[in-house]
């Protein structure tokens, strides 16, 4: 990052940790494209193409991205290390957040499976690993036991977890806390029009035991981007799944699209751009978010939401037309 950039986006800690991030992050999910599951979400990203999203982030000031074992068993693991070392990125000027999937596996398989998030990553280090969901066949005492081992094994520089209730939440921090240890994220899809982590208890508890938020699909699959409201054409081009469950979304968020436009238009920004700063400002310094790209363009708008100032009024103006999601 720039000094230049340094200037003007203000770090944040994640979680209780002196991990420094980005308000935006990059979700990396996207390099997965073209394979397993993914086949059918994404296509295939070339190398030059996933190259160009990495730097692109990273030049607009972006410290940090999101990754997983999920996404491709791997493959969105190594574009990404491809991405930083053709951007000569050194290894700690850069913050890697990767996740174990817990699926139909007991705990140990995460203290036999960083061996390949290492090798996926190299030459980077994993900043944070997360439990991808609340899932595993073992205990949550024997999964943050095997997270703490590889920890202080010095694999790993922080614990976080994915997809968990309030309940399992506090949970998982008690028994860190017990470690002598801090639970740092929960990774968690929120947005403008999916805001039940405010009504649920998750918001609450994050922020009483400091816990970062990290939000994932930040934008609602592009519901955010306002482009489906203007556009039947590419909505109806849409996967059959998507456009089940975004056609209520869409037709229930119009006024609130017709908000953050209004908005956009007075700071010469994206409908976009302001959903995702409202996301990781309403909330203090809680709340983060890593929007994916699968143009280099994409990547350039994240980034240039941490550069926009939106004022307390304008603020407070999302969060009344957007209650309706809560």
């Amino acid at each position: 990052m720039s000094k230049e950039t340094s200037d003007v986006i203000k770090l944040r800690n994640l979680g209780k940790t002196k991990i420094k991030i980005t308000p935006i992050g990059q979700g990396v999910m996207q390099f997965a494209g073209g394979t397993t599951f993914m086949k059918f979400m994404y296509p295939a990203l070339t190398d030059q193409e996933s190259n160009a999203i990495v730097k692109t982030a990273l030049d607009g000031g972006i410290n940090w991205f999101d990754t997983a074992e999920a996404y491709g068993f791997g493959l969105s693991e190594e574009k990404l290390s491809k991405g930083l070392q053709a951007a000569g990125v050194e290894d700690k000027d850069v913050v890697i957040a990767t996740k174990w999937m817990p699926m139909m596996r007991r705990a140990k398989s995460i203290r036999e499976t960083i061996a390949n998030r290492i090798k996926h990553l190299h030459p980077y280090s994993i900043d944070l690993h997360q439990i991808h969901m609340p899932y595993s066949l073992s205990s949550f005492q024997k999964q943050f036991d095997a997270m703490a081992d590889i920890l202080e094994q010095g694999h790993i520089k922080s614990i976080g977890i994915s997809n968990f209730s309030a309940k399992q939440m506090i949970k998982a921090h008690e028994i860190l806390e017990e470690k002598g240890l801090v639970l740092a994220s929960n990774q968690v899809n929120y947005s403008l029009i999916k805001r039940n982590i405010e009504s649920n208890g998750v918001l609450d508890a994050a922020k009483e035991l400091g816990i970062t938020i990290i939000s994932w699909s930040p934008l609602q699959r592009g519901i955010l981007s306002g482009k489906f409201h203007k556009d039947e054409e590419m909505f109806k081009n849409q996967s059959s799944m998507r456009r089940l469950r975004s056609k209520k979304q869409i037709k229930e968020s119009q006024q609130l699209i017709e908000t953050l436009e209004s908005i956009a238009k007075s700071h010469k920004a994206t409908i976009a751009q302001v959903a995702l700063n409202w996301l990781v400002n309403f909330h203090g310094k809680t709340v983060v978010a890593i929007p994916g790209s699968t143009k280099a363009k994409q990547a350039k708008s994240n980034a240039e939401v941490m550069k926009l100032k939106l004022s307390k009024s304008e603020l407070s103006e999302i969060d009344k037309v957007s209650k309706q999601f809560l």
